[in-house]
């Protein structure tokens, strides 16, 4: 069973483009992170996802993936947020 202390959502926003989800789908594939779970949207020009992502088997924690997810963010132009799961569910919460 997973355990959810584990998982983090990552939320992209910018302007679409090529490429925005090989890049960071690739750089998961590096360190071992899954994507558990996957929503993309494209209005007009403006690209958003959100992905549930999980790092048991990952070979780096939860600090260093958003410390390289902050770099990557700058070099392609788009905004990433980083957040354990839990505290986006509170923050999220109705």
């Amino acid at each position: 069973m997973k355990k959810d202390r584990d998982h983090v959502v990552v939320t992209v926003v910018g302007t679409d483009k090529v490429g925005i989800v090989a890049k960071i789908s690739g750089l998961f594939a590096k360190h071992n992170v899954n994507i558990i779970d996957i929503s993309q949207t494209i209005m007009g020009d403006l690209f958003t996802m959100i992905m549930l992502v999980d790092l048991e088997k990952a070979d780096l924690g939860l600090d260093d993936l958003t410390k390289k997810l902050d770099r990557l963010s700058k070099r392609i132009g788009v905004q990433i947020i980083v957040q354990h799961e839990r505290i986006f569910r509170f923050m999220h919460r109705i």
